[in-house]
């Protein structure tokens, strides 16, 4: 096979990818709307524990019927923290705070999760990013914190901005074990992996949040939950794997950047939220600043190879991500 060949059969599967990575990030650009309706039928511990329950029976389903292997020991620690953050964590505490915030004031402060992913994951490895690249995550974080404060009248941070911090932590780190462990094993698995280990938790959640939380059937609801669950939990973490597998995932990052502005659009036009005057700003710096650590990573990546690492490691982890980049890659191409 010629090199025009190999390159004529790699671009259906990169068009796939950028549309599966690009789904993805419209599908999670609608997890804080989907949350506020959920919260006019259900309390905040019954919202986090149904949607753990049933995005864990989901997720099961699936493993089983694709007939995924039981991850090895190894790699069950970072499962745990995948389901901390991803499936407990952040859910729990986005969901607190958003009852006692706005949709579009919340999706401003979790603008940063890329930057504190990028962050957390340089810390975990035990990198050593350029000063550019914390320059820049330290500008987002003020650019944050400057709004929340700004929000708050001068009072500092509110009980529901501490909720979100909270979440931004907690989720950086099971997205960071999530991106480790998808160099072993393919990503999705790793959320749905991540869903189940959770299950137990998730389960107890629900049990008893149902004992002592009212629940108000109504059409936003049972919306809102299912959306939640069926896919801000697993589904949309299905297509956006596959897409960072076929297209990279500094491509897939780029598309990342849209999630806090679509989430503002989302919050005006479903919720009829009005806009705080300082929001639009605030997220398009934030965006600035995101993009500048991608830009200050991708250099510094690509100037020299890990110091943590050995030569024979890194090319071991380079040959299994390989291969799980081909098996996402010949799914992408077979739909």
């Amino acid at each position: 096979m010629s090199d025009n060949d190999s390159a004529t059969a790699l671009r259906p599967i990169a068009v796939g990818g950028t549309a599966q990575a690009a789904l993805g990030v419209f599908a999670f650009s609608f997890s804080f709307p989907a949350t506020a309706w959920a919260l006019e039928g259900f309390g905040p511990w019954t919202v986090t524990g149904l949607r753990g329950i049933l995005a864990g029976l989901l997720a099961g389903a699936c493993l089983l019927a694709t007939g995924a292997r039981v991850p090895p020991r190894s790699a069950w620690p970072g499962l745990a923290a995948v389901a901390v953050g991803c499936a407990v964590g952040f859910p729990l505490l986005s969901t607190l705070a958003l009852r006692l915030s706005s949709t579009a004031h919340s999706a401003v402060v979790i603008g940063l999760l890329p930057l504190a992913t990028a962050a957390v994951g340089a810390l975990r490895a035990g990198a050593r990013p350029p000063r550019a690249f914390w320059a820049a995550a330290l500008a987002g974080a003020a650019v944050v914190l400057a709004f929340t404060v700004q929000q708050s009248g001068g009072a500092g941070l509110t009980t529901a901005d501490l909720y979100l911090f909270g979440a931004l932590l907690v989720c950086a780190f099971g997205y960071a074990e999530g991106g480790r462990l998808a160099r072993r094993m393919p990503g999705w698995q790793v959320i749905g992996w991540g869903v189940v280990a959770a299950l137990p938790v998730t389960a107890l959640t629900g049990a008893l949040a149902l004992t002592v939380e009212p629940v108000h059937w109504n059409w936003h609801g049972v919306t809102g939950l299912a959306y939640l669950a069926a896919v801000s939990q697993f589904g949309g973490f299905v297509v956006w794997y596959r897409g960072m597998a076929a297209i990279g995932v500094p491509r897939a990052s780029q598309l990342q950047l849209a999630q806090p502005l679509l989430t503002l659009c989302w919050a005006v036009l479903l919720l009829a939220e009005t806009l705080p005057a300082t929001a639009v700003p605030t997220a398009l710096a934030v965006v600035a600043c995101i993009a500048a650590t991608q830009r200050a990573g991708r250099k510094w990546t690509g100037r020299k190879r890990a110091w943590w690492k050995g030569k024979a490691e890194e090319r071991a982890e380079e040959k299994v991500a390989e291969r799980v980049r081909a098996a996402d890659g010949q799914a992408v191409r077979t739909q």
